[in-house]
């Protein structure tokens, strides 16, 4: 049985990558995008910024940079599955002998390989911009190491919400939402520097973990805090993903098998 849901698997992952090579504007977009934040960011909005007990904002903007990619890949997976589901795609790979879960796994681990390609390009373009990873290539290869799992654990969001949606409306309204859920967080300004109960949303927010344990990994400037979370953003980086993952990859699941019914 394993061994059947690994080669579906494999199979399907080939399948989704050989249609990104057939359309690469996908691929530029994944990239391009990030890519424009940071020159907006840092040489639009940099220099209007402080880190709260002095530092470099660049170096303390960059973490956050990187964690916004993460979640702009939400809505690039929703799109594929809804795309899939309009044309057929879903409704052949149900009729078919193969494992529910290899054909989500599938989707998964391409939209990973994208999401890695888009977060190393990132990585060199901070580089060229002046930023720098502090700690030395160990901690660094574990930020990126956290950065992916955040990464892995939205992207199932993103196959439970284009398995339940019907249309592109609701891709529009999730793509909307990014963004105040980006802003509502510590990716780009300390959470002490907001009114109170909008300070503690932003501090437990899933993406505010992990832009702070990058930032302890790459030896960047962060913003502190006395949560329990701000004291703790390994673990919460860690912590948060793994919850995410234990409720969505079920409701995943089960929505796929609900609509062969």
């Amino acid at each position: 049985m394993t061994a059947w849901v690994v080669a579906d698997t494999g199979a399907l992952t080939g399948r989704y990558l050989t249609h990104l090579r057939r359309r690469p504007e996908q691929l530029v977009n994944a990239i391009g995008f990030p890519i424009l934040m940071l020159l907006i960011f840092v040489f639009l909005f940099g220099g209007m910024m402080a880190v709260p007990g002095g530092g470099d904002y660049r170096s303390a903007l960059l973490p956050g940079l990187f964690t916004l990619t993460m979640l702009f890949g939400l809505s690039s997976t929703m799109v594929a599955v809804v795309t899939d589901a309009q044309r057929g795609i879903t409704d052949r790979f149900r009729s078919m002998p193969m494992s529910a879960s290899a054909v989500l796994l599938g989707r998964a681990a391409a939209d990973m390989v994208v999401s890695a390609v888009a977060l190393a390009v990132l990585l060199l373009a901070g580089l060229a911009v002046g930023w720098r990873a502090e700690n030395g290539i160990g901690p660094a290869l574990a930020a990126v190491g956290l950065l992916l799992l955040l990464r892995f654990a939205l992207l199932w969001v993103g196959i439970w919400l284009g398995l339940l949606v019907r249309g592109p409306d609701a891709v529009t309204a999730v793509q909307t939402l990014e963004f105040p859920v980006a802003f509502l967080s510590g990716l780009f300004v300390a959470p002490a520097s907001m009114p109170v109960v909008v300070s503690a949303v932003a501090e437990w927010n899933p993406l505010s973990a992990t832009a702070a344990a990058t930032r302890e990994l790459f030896g960047n400037p962060g913003w502190g805090g006395d949560s329990w979370v701000a004291l703790h953003p390994l673990l919460a980086a860690v912590l948060w993903p793994l919850l995410i993952l234990a409720v969505f990859v079920p409701l995943s699941v089960r929505r796929f098998r609900e609509m062969s019914r």
